[in-house]
């Protein structure tokens, strides 16, 4: 299975369990998503490549650079798959896609991993993560280019920028870690992360720290991250305290 479709099983498990019943596709591709769900849900699709996917209810050609369209309706959960790498303004894209949320709508992101500890050598060696190579020569904007490395922290920042709650990161199904010399690598990562859940004082905290040293975020090629539009009342009641 190529790389980023081992990320598709777990998508598909989130929504079928979840049952959201209008979903928008960013970037939607040959529809894949769609013709694997097990109940008819409403989707609309954006991407700046394909054409319109069968049984969509609206497409545009876009540039997720820029955000989503301010005439986009509103939607009960947002899916992203392989495609927050690319986007140079990944804040703005994730903001937007709040907006066009209900309260208490689903995002959900899949990235490459870039904190396994494999990844994390081939960086000290060379200065690039695996599947971000240097793109001199090769740098034109709206093409498939690997620009943004993502981590599960990494992703947790910018979600909660964005005013999202609920943030989770979910099991993918892959070799934990990919080689044996990774265990050892990454034992001084575990143990910080192990000594940050204990002093947490918060059990949002402490939640972070136990993700964050999970085997999935430290060893894990793929991220399948959902988060919860924050609800009105709640939002407002965080900001007067």
């Amino acid at each position: 299975m190529e790389s980023g479709k081992k990320n598709r099983p777990v998508v598909v498990d989130i929504l079928n369990e979840l049952r959201p019943a209008s979903i928008l596709d960013a970037p939607s591709g040959d529809g894949w998503l769609k013709k694997a769900l097990d109940y008819d849900a409403e989707f609309s699709g954006l991407d700046l490549f394909e054409e319109k996917p069968e049984g969509y209810r609206d497409f545009a050609q876009t540039d997720l650079d820029n955000g989503l369209p301010e005439s986009l309706g509103k939607y009960e959960a947002f899916v992203t798959c392989e495609g927050l790498e690319h986007v140079g303004n990944p804040l703005l894209l994730i903001e937007h896609a709040s907006r066009h949320l209900v309260e208490g709508g689903l995002i959900v992101i899949t990235t490459p991993n870039t904190w396994y500890p494999a990844a994390r050598l081939k960086f000290l060696l060379r200065g690039f993560f695996p599947s971000f190579p240097c793109l001199v020569g090769k740098i034109q904007r709206g093409t498939h280019m690997h620009i943004m490395p993502w981590s599960f922290p990494h992703l947790f920042l910018y979600l909660k920028l964005a005013g999202y709650t609920d943030i989770r990161l979910h099991e993918v199904q892959e070799k934990k870690p990919g080689h044996f010399y990774e265990r050892l690598l990454s034992f001084p990562q575990k143990i910080y992360c192990r000594n940050k859940m204990k002093k947490a004082t918060t059990e949002e905290e402490r939640e972070f720290w136990k993700t964050a040293g999970s085997a999935q975020s430290i060893y894990g090629r793929h991220l399948v991250v959902t988060a919860r539009k924050q609800n009105a009342e709640v939002s407002q009641q965080a900001e007067a305290a």
